[in-house]
């Protein structure tokens, strides 16, 4: 049929129509396409990525002008890109600014601090409950299961609108990894890449380790789950010593539970408060209907074990422990190997959602002190390989516990920590003893009369030592007198120690020379096994002999001695009444021996120049201040006088 010749004139205006719009449509500038948004941070770093983002705050009551507090909330990110799983995972945060912080989800603090904590000077936290983050390869890219976020909330201080209180840096602290510079984003974002230093080597990330090695450490703390059923499990604790100058002396253990868990039963130690109104009043006994919290133990957040008396070490009940029931007593192992480790055993009853056999979390923030020892500080549980233990039938065999954590514990020096522990200088050649400093272990907040806490402590002749401070005023003006020194008004305060010290320089000749040490016990508690080590920088290689107490070369080291009481005389009694009560002042404990050293294996030792007093003092692992000045060759009041007075504080000593 014949297209009519209309159509045909429609259909063509129809196709130079479109071709000219087509045309027109060529001839017009193109609009560009938006820029691909660049990929984020993350995405370059083949390693550990860790990012703070600070999301607001405000100012917070009270008004103060010059040191204003404010709210900070902020985010930590911790993304696993690397090729291994990252274990226990543990990050720094630079804090700068006066932090407290009061909250962190999914983190807990590595140093064993409870929230709130004062963090200002940067911290690390550690992950909980999370502590392991899988790598994109195990997981096809599962990102929750490679990252972990924690919100951080606290209070700094003097950093308002619209400064923002950024940290001064943030890293991963695990071994094996190096982070880059961080990097900030604006103003409120941080991030930094860490990469892990040999990623062919064997270590404790590699893909085919289930648990971590274990660590090294001053003190190493156990929590092997031994025994478990739906909704409680049998935990042994072991507490061991492992620095040779360590110690523990009526140790007090703390932790928080995390889950809501409380102990029903304990064997081998006991809680320092036994207390159930937290359940009564809680969940624990809303879900625990027909439990009898009478025998209940303890249902603290936070609670405090202690040791028992050797006494109950065969209580069918409470003992019958391997290595309990010593009175918290912990040697290092150099004196006593076999005394060197504590452990008890406890029942622990779970809450809902963990009522299965498999659902275990140890406690965390954990803390261990004595009464003069070393302050330890406690990193976090780490998930370790089962422990094993001898088969209790007493077959040749090992035991394995069900699920074992370790808690690596090291000796540190907070700048608040206040000694417990003094020393004494004096020498053959000057007849004047310097005293313990003043207020050299704290002052009293309410001393009975005015004392002044900053004037040096007055020189005292040497029997002086053997009197409390208290008693020690007529003697010290006295002597003031006769050496014709001016007194200050008020008088120093006393250095307030439980256990002073004296290091007396008795002797110096060509071939050798002698010291005598003397250890006094002011508190009212006898220390049994107790020991004392000395630090001679450069005197120890020509050390001779301790003739009283046995004495030693630390093993490791070329300049410390080690002293400890022989057996039956390992005692450094209590403060005791004098002869008259009434009259006489109080005598304290003391121990003394006398040290000899050769000068053949110490050529250029200046003896009385202050090579022979030490550089550092221990007593039962405590350090003790030492004084500020050394005792000089100034002239005495006579040759008979200083011999006298030396000869008294000896004999004197040796009649306690």
């Amino acid at each position: 049929m014949a297209v009519p010749a209309q159509l045909h004139s429609i259909i063509f205006s129809f196709i130079l129509l479109l071709l000219s719009l087509f045309d027109t449509s060529l001839s017009q500038p193109q609009t560009p396409s938006p820029a691909p948004a660049p990929p984020p941070p993350s995405d370059s770093c083949n390693g550990i990525f860790l990012s703070y983002n600070y999301t607001g705050g405000h100012a917070l009551p009270p008004t103060d002008p010059t040191n204003q507090a404010y709210r900070f909330e902020s985010t930590l990110t911790v993304l696993n890109n690397g090729r291994h799983e990252l274990k226990s995972w543990r990050a720094f945060v630079g804090f700068q600014h006066q932090e407290l912080l009061v909250s962190a989800s999914n983190a807990v603090l590595a140093d064993g601090s409870s929230f709130p904590a004062e963090v200002g000077n940067g911290t690390v936290l550690a992950g909980f409950p999370i502590s392991d983050l899988k790598s994109a390869v195990e997981t096809a890219g599962d990102r929750a299961q490679m990252e972990v976020r924690v919100g951080l909330v606290g209070t700094q201080f003097g950093v308002g609108a619209p400064d923002v209180p950024m940290p001064l840096n943030i890293s991963l602290v695990n071994d094996g990894y190096s982070c880059l510079n961080a990097t900030n984003e604006g103003n409120n974002v941080m991030h930094v890449c860490c990469i892990q230093d040999d990623l062919n080597s064997d270590s404790n990330n590699g893909v085919n380790d289930e648990f971590l090695a274990r660590q090294e450490g001053d003190l190493v703390i156990m929590y092997d789950v031994i025994r478990t059923y739906s909704d409680n499990y049998w935990a042994q604790v072991s507490i061991s010593i492992h620095n040779p100058l360590g110690r523990l002396d009526k140790w007090q253990l703390s932790f928080d539970w995390m889950r809501e868990e409380f102990i029903y039963a304990m064997r081998g130690a006991y809680p320092y408060v036994v207390d159930t109104t937290d359940c009564i009043f809680g969940r624990q006994g809303q879900h625990y209907k027909e439990m009898d919290f009478s025998q209940v133990l303890n249902c603290e957040r936070r609670p405090t074990i202690v040791d028992l008396p050797p006494t109950r070490a065969n209580d069918s009940i409470l003992g019958r422990i391997p290595f309990c029931c010593r009175n918290g007593t912990i040697l290092p192992p150099l004196m006593d190997p076999s005394k060197s480790i504590s452990s008890f055993n406890m029942q622990v009853y779970k809450m809902p959602p963990d009522l299965n056999r498999t659902e275990l979390v140890p406690p965390q923030n954990w803390k261990i002190k004595g009464t003069m020892n070393p302050e330890y500080e406690c990193g976090s549980p780490i998930r370790v390989t089962p422990s094993q233990f001898p088969d209790p039938s007493g077959l040749p065999s090992a035991t394995a516990s069900i699920a074992s954590w370790q808690v690596v514990c090291n000796i540190t020096q907070s700048k608040q920590a206040v000694p417990r522990c003094c020393v004494s200088y004096s020498a053959f050649f000057n007849d004047s003893a310097i005293p313990c400093n003043t207020c050299a272990c704290g002052c009293n907040s309410n001393p009975s009369q005015t004392c002044s806490a900053t004037e040096p402590a007055l020189l005292l002749q040497p029997d002086a030592l053997l009197i409390p401070f208290e008693n020690r005023t007529a003697e010290a003006l006295s002597w003031a007198d006769i050496k014709r020194r001016s007194v200050p008004n008020p008088l120093p305060c006393g250095d307030n120690c439980g256990v002073s010290i004296n290091w007396h320089l008795l002797s110096d000749h060509k071939d050798g020379w002698t010291a005598r040490i003397t250890l006094f016990n002011w508190g009212d508690s006898s220390f049994e096994d107790w020991f004392a080590a000395v630090q001679l920088d450069k005197a120890v290689p020509g050390f001779e002999e301790v003739y009283t107490f046995n004495g030693s070369k630390l093993l490791g080291s070329n300049n410390t001695l080690f002293m400890q009481g022989r057996p039956g005389l390992n005692y450094l009694l209590a403060e005791t009444d004098g002869a008259k009560p009434k009259k006489d002042p109080r005598v304290p404990g003391t121990q003394q021996s006398v040290i000899s050293f050769k000068k053949k294996s110490t050529p250029g030792i200046e003896v009385a120049a202050g090579d022979g007093f030490p550089t550092k003092v221990l007593f039962n692992g405590e350090e003790c201040a030492l004084p500020t000045r050394l005792p000089s060759k100034a002239p005495m009041v006579s040759g008979r006088s200083s011999v006298f007075g030396f000869l008294t504080l000896a004999l004197l000593l040796l009649m306690q």
